[in-house]
């Protein structure tokens, strides 16, 4: 039997890299617009998308800021677009998921644990910032916990359960697997669950290939043939991971969010360089690319028509 496609998603611009760390990373709309687009031409099938203050650059949950470019993206694209619930460590569960519940997208992501998750590692190898919020952003994120309690995560299965949204579970540790394991068996997520393996991040799991295979094989066990999975190696570990995982049959996951570089020691220009680069890795595998029709055909989503945007 024929392999399905590999799905492509492309994380845009995220809450961790700020504008300093690269000219190339978008954060005015209409550069957030342009890159997603591009992105998708380059075959990305899922845009994952975070906010930014159209004025400072700073990460944003507001969804009055999703606003600015989920019309004119979805205007110009069939790509699935994948809204974020993180997008800040301090905020409430029902702040986050507030642009998910305003504009009722097809897929939005949804961190499966707590997590001591930083970057303050970032804040000695720069000196100059571009905008008054940044050093202190990073400098001080030693001090978070990326709060995703079990009341959180039911709190935000019920209330956008109204909106059949398809959740991409964010683990960063075999220990979130066995979280959503239980969350399903209370009822709150329906398979096929989409996993996304995100590795390499201060806090979770390591980006190594060895650890790849021990999540793989913790949801082979949890959840048998009832999910789909997909891979972000944070960092110099992003195209390594990559093709690993799209050999081993799985989807992948690229962009600024997760790495600033198209290869070591070099910046990327756009999000769509990585979304060509992983594309070539994976076709070079003799693997097919999903079109986002075929994406939504394999995560069972409930289309287009059916969103807020």
């Amino acid at each position: 039997m024929a392999k399905p496609p590999t799905i492509i998603t492309c994380a845009i611009t995220g809450a961790i890299h700020t504008p300093t760390m690269s000219d190339h990373l978008p954060w005015r709309p209409e550069d957030i617009i342009e890159q997603a687009v591009a992105a998708a031409e380059a075959g990305a099938a899922i845009l994952h998308l975070h906010a930014r203050h159209p004025q400072t650059g700073a990460p944003s949950i507001d969804p009055a800021h999703f606003g600015l470019i989920l019309p004119a993206i979805a205007a110009r694209t069939d790509a699935i677009i994948n809204i974020s619930t993180g997008g800040s460590l301090k905020a409430t569960i029902d702040e986050r998921i507030g642009p998910a519940a305003a504009y009722s997208p097809e897929m939005c992501s949804l961190n499966m644990g707590s997590i001591n998750f930083s970057f303050h590692p970032l804040a000695r190898r720069y000196n100059n910032w571009q905008h008054d919020w940044e050093r202190d952003y990073v400098a001080n994120s030693d001090a978070n916990i990326f709060r995703n309690t079990f009341r959180d995560i039911e709190e935000a299965a019920k209330a956008l359960a109204p909106h059949r949204i398809r959740f991409e579970h964010e683990c960063y540790d075999v220990g979130h697997l066995y979280n959503l394991k239980f969350c399903m068996d209370q009822g709150l997520f329906e398979a096929p669950v989409f996993l996304q393996f995100v590795m390499g991040i201060l806090g979770g799991i390591g980006a190594d290939i060895e650890n790849l295979i021990t999540m793989k094989a913790a949801a082979d066990r949890l959840f048998g043939d009832s999910y789909r999975w997909s891979i972000l190696g944070a960092g110099n570990a992003q195209m390594r991971l990559a093709a690993v995982a799209a050999a081993m049959g799985g989807n992948v996951r690229v962009g600024l969010e997760d790495s600033l570089f198209i290869a070591p020691r070099q910046l990327a220009l756009s999000n769509a360089d990585q979304v060509q680069k992983v594309r070539q890795l994976i076709e070079a595998l003799d693997l097919k690319v999903a079109r986002p029709d075929q994406a939504r055909e394999i995560l069972v989503l409930k289309g287009r028509g059916a969103t807020g945007f």
